[in-house]
């Protein structure tokens, strides 16, 4: 059965490849403008579900499409990716010192000798940042390393910005944008391995 990841990102991709899938890639450049009156886990679910259904109905035969969507959040902010210096500084600056959650949809479709099945599922997780000074948030923002305009809430923990990280409660690699052990428990669920 053929495995699809329907997303563009470095970091999911590398999960995949970490667990030794066999997967293609394909990218639907879905619009992921959502009804304002819609819960931030449902966002991000009807996110993530949108991806995945643009390429399962642009496939055919045997699949698993493999999408996911994720979401910092605190006080019911959403933090997406920073456009500017100034809005990467201004995240940082409300995420020290505190904890917020991460929000990872995973949505999976599988369509499997004519039979339908379909995975809506929401990881969330709680990330501790220690406080940091504004000296510290610059530095690592104008350091830049971790490509922060890539990532929602302008840091990866996976990368420098880990020794700003006090403790997570939940899947860590749902924090990186897939939960890859319920990948995998799906897809072997579905005899695609």
């Amino acid at each position: 059965m053929k495995i699809i990841l329907a997303s563009k990102s470095p970091r999911r991709q590398a999960l995949m490849d970490l667990a030794g899938f066999d997967y293609d890639v394909l990218v639907s450049d879905v619009d992921e403008t959502i009804k304002e009156n819609m819960s931030l886990e449902n966002k991000s679910k009807e996110i993530a579900f949108r991806k995945a259904k643009a390429i399962f109905d642009n496939t055919q035969d045997d699949r698993i499409i493999i999408a996911a969507d994720t979401l910092v959040i605190k006080n019911e902010e959403a933090f997406g990716k920073p456009k500017s210096r100034q809005e990467a500084i201004s995240m940082l600056k409300k995420l020290q010192g505190s904890m917020h959650k991460i929000y990872t949809s995973l949505i999976v479709l599988v369509e499997n000798d004519g039979k339908f099945k379909e995975y809506k599922e929401l990881f969330p997780v709680e990330v501790f940042v220690k406080p940091m000074d504004s000296k510290e948030i610059e530095n690592y923002v104008d350091s830049n390393v971790d490509d922060i305009y890539d990532k929602a809430g302008a840091y990866a923990i996976q990368g420098r910005f880990s020794i700003f990280i006090d403790k997570i409660i939940g899947n860590y690699t749902a924090v990186l944008g897939l939960p890859i052990q319920r990948v995998y428990e799906i897809l072997k669920e579905n005899d695609a391995l």
